[in-house]
């Protein structure tokens, strides 16, 4: 919801909010809100830095660099005054949860950063358009998951939803399938929106749900028992009793997301482009076990999983297989 409070500039040279929320409803995002471009507040950095400092990021060694970009915006940004957070469904729908071999939901589509970005630079054209005829001269700059931004800590300070126990952006009934991004803006905006409350409670389905712990408590993660960081950022073996963890999933994992009643809400994303991939949906138990580099380019061509790396995904399912042999034995 907006905040009423008059934004630092006059009404007549800031941009509109109403207008905000209409291009992005235009381009099927399903919330948006923005936030001034101040500094991250000292507990959002104390915690950011503890993270790593625990090494909780593993060898995600890009958490670690540019923190002081990551802190504040104006050193990313010079010149940035309002953050827009955008949101983009990828729920592929029940059905795909139930394949012998599966990947995490958000996978199915074509790639989030492709998709985001492109939605992201079109938002960006039309607010431009909006403010040069209000005489606004408009710089900035689209992220998507590809610079020091912490992404549900700006989504939350825009308003779109809350921070989960597990860490995820959870969306008043709508759920945490969703893709983010952010538009870091030169001008200011007519009004702008308040962060929301935590509507956790005592529920702690998330950190049961957890298989490998990674939820060690309440808002805290250790990536390094994150399936999602073993399966796709893990470059090295997969640790001991790694494989009896993944269940059937042999590329990341949504456990805490399936066990949060929140994503009773979910519904399938209307969004072409992340749509499931038929040919994924075909794929067999067999299909994997003999997968060929060349039918991997063709399989994830335009792809996040691609992220894991042929030779990754290999190692998953490999791991996957041996598991279920022994256990069949």
């Amino acid at each position: 919801m907006a905040d009423s409070e008059a934004t630092d500039g006059a009404v007549g040279e800031s941009l509109s909010h109403a207008s905000l929320e209409k291009r992005a409803q235009e381009l099927g995002f399903s919330a948006v809100g923005v936030c001034r471009a101040d500094r991250v507040d000292a507990e959002a950095e104390s915690v950011m830095r503890e993270y790593v400092a625990a090494g909780h990021h593993g060898s995600m060694n890009y958490l670690a660099r540019n923190m002081d970009k990551r802190i504040d915006p104006q050193k990313l940004v010079p010149g940035v005054r309002s953050i827009v957070s955008v949101a983009l469904n990828y729920y592929p729908g029940r059905e795909v949860e139930q394949q012998d071999h599966s990947l995490s939901l958000y996978a199915y589509g074509s790639d989030y950063h492709v998709v985001m970005k492109h939605r992201l630079f079109e938002l960006f054209r039309l607010i431009s358009e909006d403010a040069a005829k209000a005489g606004i001269d408009l710089g900035g700059r689209a992220f998507c998951d590809t610079a020091p931004v912490s992404e549900r800590y700006w989504a939350w300070r825009a308003g779109l939803g809350f921070i989960g126990k597990n860490t995820l952006l959870i969306i008043p009934h709508k759920g945490s399938y969703f893709f983010l991004g952010e538009l870091f803006l030169t001008s200011p905006y007519d009004s702008y929106d308040s962060p929301l409350g935590n509507k956790c409670g005592r529920c702690t389905r998330c950190m049961d749900a957890c298989p490998g712990g990674a939820l060690y408590a309440p808002f805290r993660m250790d990536a390094r028992c994150c399936l999602s960081y073993l399966t796709i950022e893990n470059r090295d073996a997969l640790p001991p009793g790694t494989a009896a963890e993944m269940d059937h999933c042999i590329y990341g994992c949504d456990r805490c997301q399936m066990a949060c009643p929140h994503n009773r809400f979910a519904v399938p994303t209307t969004i072409p482009e992340l749509q499931p991939r038929p040919a994924l949906l075909a794929m067999t138990r067999d299909d994997w076990r003999h997968l060929t580099y060349e039918q991997y380019l063709e399989l994830f061509r335009h792809s996040a999983v691609k992220r894991a790396k042929y030779e990754g995904l290999m190692r998953n399912i490999r791991a996957v297989e041996e598991r279920d042999k022994d256990e069949n034995s």
